[in-house]
């Protein structure tokens, strides 16, 4: 049976801090347009390019608009991350018997609104968040809620603690799944760093993997 949990309660930047060792610097030739694909499921280089649009369109509606920009200079490489990251957590829940389901999603996205103060000071704060991936749209932020929630329940599948302890099964077991599924990354986003846990040349790198989170720390939109 399929196991519906929110758990733990971590921040962004645990969700994506073992993002990067599923991302290798294979060629994509054989599957044109994509960005990457992931098990046999393609991201089109479109729907990056989409997403990076959206966000750009925000930020620049923004009255500092240029300088967002200018903050986020590696939007397309970390938007790419993301979403192989996401793609391979969906893997890994299904290995472990995590389900989140639609409402579920809903209900992380009104908490997220109640805490910060409303729909649009969410969607701001995800645009602003420093030293992490800027997001835009239902679309990206529900992405977002919906990782989190597959990254608690899995991590309480797997004993992890709230300090980190445990941390290193839930490591493995992505890499564990990427490997089984296949994860090819188009080379033009960058080529992976296992040392610096980022893309070569990335803006910023991800969290640490062995980084503790924070005894009863809340969930964040920070990354």
């Amino acid at each position: 049976m399929k196991r519906r949990t929110s758990a733990l309660s971590l921040s962004t930047a645990a969700l994506l801090a073992i993002a990067a060792p599923l991302l290798t610097g294979c060629s994509t030739d054989s599957h044109p347009g994509a960005a990457a694909v992931v098990g046999g499921e393609r991201i089109t280089l479109s729907s990056v390019q989409a997403q990076v649009e959206a966000v750009r369109d925000a930020q620049r509606a923004q009255s500092e608009g240029e300088q967002l920009v200018a903050a986020s200079p590696a939007l397309a490489r970390d938007t790419v991350a993301f979403l192989v990251y996401t793609e391979v957590l969906e893997r890994a829940a299904d290995e472990v018997g995590v389900e989140v389901t639609r409402l579920e999603v809903q209900e992380a996205r009104g908490n997220a609104e109640r805490n910060v103060g409303g729909p649009d000071a969410l969607a701001e704060a995800l645009l602003r968040q420093p030293n992490s991936t800027p997001l835009a749209g239902d679309e990206q932020i529900d992405r977002m809620l919906r990782g989190q929630l597959l990254f608690q329940g899995i991590a309480a599948e797997l004993g992890v603690l709230p300090d980190g302890t445990g941390l290193d099964r839930m490591a493995q077991l992505m890499v564990d799944t990427a490997d089984e599924v296949g994860v090819d990354v188009n080379p033009r986003y960058g080529e992976w760093d296992a040392e610096q846990l980022t893309l070569a040349d990335a803006s910023m790198p991800w969290l640490r993997a062995d980084e503790p989170v924070g005894a009863g720390q809340p969930a964040t939109l920070d990354g």
